[in-house]
């Protein structure tokens, strides 16, 4: 993928509003069908402008007028709020208190500087592909989860067009949650606790909750070649310290002899494992047990959530295909049933879409010499010239059986009508 020069942002933005962004597609998601009234008109948009000019409580009639004002302000970031009780861009003029925010989707936001305290290949706002399997667990872990415990279905995927990714569950039920029950689902949802001065941030009791016994098992695929070979967790005594400060100190002295003798990450956590085992079986000792290198597991691996963006119904997150300002990426939606092969290298950024649009164009007119085509028709397919093709088909297979299960839904009520 080639280099982005964020000076030439403004020029690309414009021509990305004008003619690449998916806007039927996006207006059918937040329209959701159009069965609750206002839904879509009530829905908070927020822009970030040049020079980090931030306009809260926007609100649009129709997909048109949303397509006019992107393409008059060109936004450099785009966020997706709550659905109000009123017109978000009328909100000065309801009465104090009346103004509320009633719906909006579960929404979860993972990013990698989070995991600053365990990852050795880089830190703050950089990322590679080692640490990228931090992503992939993640979303493996929270997605199944979200569907098997919980029975949420639409599960939206994004990346965040940086470094990490954000998740939107759009059942209808969902939307309607209230703080509360958000709060519960993200405390369910977090085991590593504690912030920079806490050293051990997982802790296990005896009984394993099966939620943690199917996420250790989503780790362990990914463990040794993640951990023990790309991070080398267990590299010199630096890094194995920092572990040995999570383990019982019983074990310390004899994991310290092993570890000295040992030549791998590999070697030194099978030593490790035994020790545990070993500890276990030392009755009087009750923090030992496989459990120990679970909690290391779980501790070096397990998602770090923004507990506060999921929580809050009025919590803004940046929205779908809205582009990254310092890397050029485009906000593009994660194929799960390729979620191993996702690769944040590859995501299209906005000059790489625009350049080949201008070299599709230039192609066509030589060949068309046609002004008679409407902008509207030309517009509807020019993504698909493009590399975000691929992306919006994710997000129409999404929008797809967010409509079939919409219209299940339909049927269901007017049969049970008929029955009364």
């Amino acid at each position: 993928m080639e280099t982005f020069d964020p000076t030439e942002l403004p020029e690309l933005l414009k021509l990305y509003y004008r003619r690449l962004f998916p806007y039927a597609q996006y207006y059918r998601w937040l329209n959701y069908g159009g069965v609750i009234k206002n839904y879509f008109q009530h829905r908070e948009f927020s822009f970030t402008l040049k020079d980090d000019i931030y306009i809260r409580y926007q609100s649009f009639n129709n997909q048109s007028d949303l397509e006019k004002e992107m393409q008059k302000m060109n936004p450099y970031k785009i966020d997706i709020g709550a659905v109000y009780s009123h017109r978000p861009n009328q909100h000065n003029t309801v009465k104090l208190g009346a103004f509320q925010a009633q719906e909006k989707e579960l929404v979860f936001d993972i990013d990698m500087t989070d995991y600053d305290d365990v990852r050795r290949c880089c830190s703050s706002a950089d990322i590679c592909s080692k640490c990228w399997t931090l992503m992939t667990m993640a979303i493996r872990i929270i997605d199944r989860a979200l569907k098997e415990d919980f029975g949420f279905k639409h599960r939206l995927w994004v990346y965040s067009g940086r470094r990490g990714v954000h998740c939107w569950v759009c059942d209808e039920s969902v939307r309607k949650l209230s703080s509360a029950v958000r709060s519960g689902i993200v405390e369910y949802l977090s085991l590593v606790k504690g912030g920079q001065d806490v050293k051990k941030k997982v802790h296990l009791s005896e009984r394993i909750h099966p939620f943690v016994r199917r996420s250790i098992n989503i780790i362990k695929n990914y463990f040794e070649k993640y951990a023990l070979v790309d991070q080398d967790i267990l590299e010199n005594k630096e890094s194995w310290d920092k572990i040995l400060a999570l383990v019982p100190e019983t074990v310390h002295d004899e994991l310290q002899q092993n570890f000295q003798k040992s030549h791998s990450s590999l070697q030194r956590w099978e030593h490790l494992k035994k020790a545990a085992i070993k500890c276990q079986n030392n009755i009087k000792n009750d923090k030992c047990g496989p459990w120990l290198e679970w909690e290391i597991m779980l501790q070096y691996c397990f998602p770090r959530l923004d507990i506060n963006v999921s929580k809050g119904i009025n919590h803004l997150l940046k929205s779908p295909f809205s582009v990254h300002p310092k890397t050029g990426r485009i906000s593009v939606p994660i194929d799960l049933q390729k979620v191993d092969q996702f690769d944040p290298f590859t995501v299209p950024t906005i000059s790489f879409i625009c350049h080949e649009l201008d070299a599709n164009s230039t192609n066509e007119e030589e060949k068309e010499g046609n002004e008679a085509e409407s902008d509207i028709k030309h517009r509807t397919r020019d993504y698909k010239k493009t590399s975000l093709a691929p992306y919006v088909k994710v997000f129409e297979q999404f929008l797809e059986n967010l409509d079939k299960s919409r219209k299940g839904e339909l049927l269901k009520k007017s049969d049970l009508q008929k029955d009364f």
